[in-house]
């Protein structure tokens, strides 16, 4: 499928490509996908794993892509759960926003305490909220600086 408008997050390829990007939003980049932290959340460590290329259907994977994937979920989840102490994590792909219709995965660590009204879907309560609620940069690039390490030390 090709995209004719403005995709955001080819933009944000493009510019870890070009070495612009900050730590939390360069966390970890493989031959097909990249680490990044959530911009826009107010709950630390939600991960997202962006495809390196523009797709917009997971089926429009290779066969290379899909099995890089499957082992970069695994062990993103596994360095999630020792950085934030997660009790598991939930894994969601829709790519339907408007300026996010590009192939990626939320990576959300759910916390033993997590607030029973803030589970399952309802952890998307946590994402696209106001500035002065998101995460700080400082804690991003903590929790980026700890998974990277972790998921450095399994290549």
């Amino acid at each position: 499928m090709t995209h004719t408008g403005t995709c955001l997050t080819c933009e944000l390829v493009r510019r870890r490509d070009e070495g612009h990007a900050p730590l939390w939003d360069n966390i970890h980049r493989t031959d097909h996908w990249d680490v990044v932290h959530s911009y826009n959340t107010s709950l630390p460590g939600w991960l997202v794993l962006i495809a390196r290329r523009h797709i917009e259907a997971i089926d429009e994977l290779t066969d290379k892509e899909a099995a890089e994937l499957g082992v970069l979920l695994q062990r993103t989840s596994a360095a999630l759960r020792e950085v934030v102490g997660c009790a598991k994590t939930y894994v969601i792909q829709f790519a339907e926003a408007a300026e996010h219709p590009h192939v990626h995965f939320h990576v959300i660590p759910r916390m033993a305490d997590q607030p029973e009204e803030r589970r399952s879907l309802s952890i998307f309560g946590y994402l696209g909220v106001p500035e002065a609620e998101r995460v700080s940069e400082e804690k991003m690039n903590q929790i980026a600086v700890g998974v990277r390490r972790l998921i450095a030390n399994e290549d």
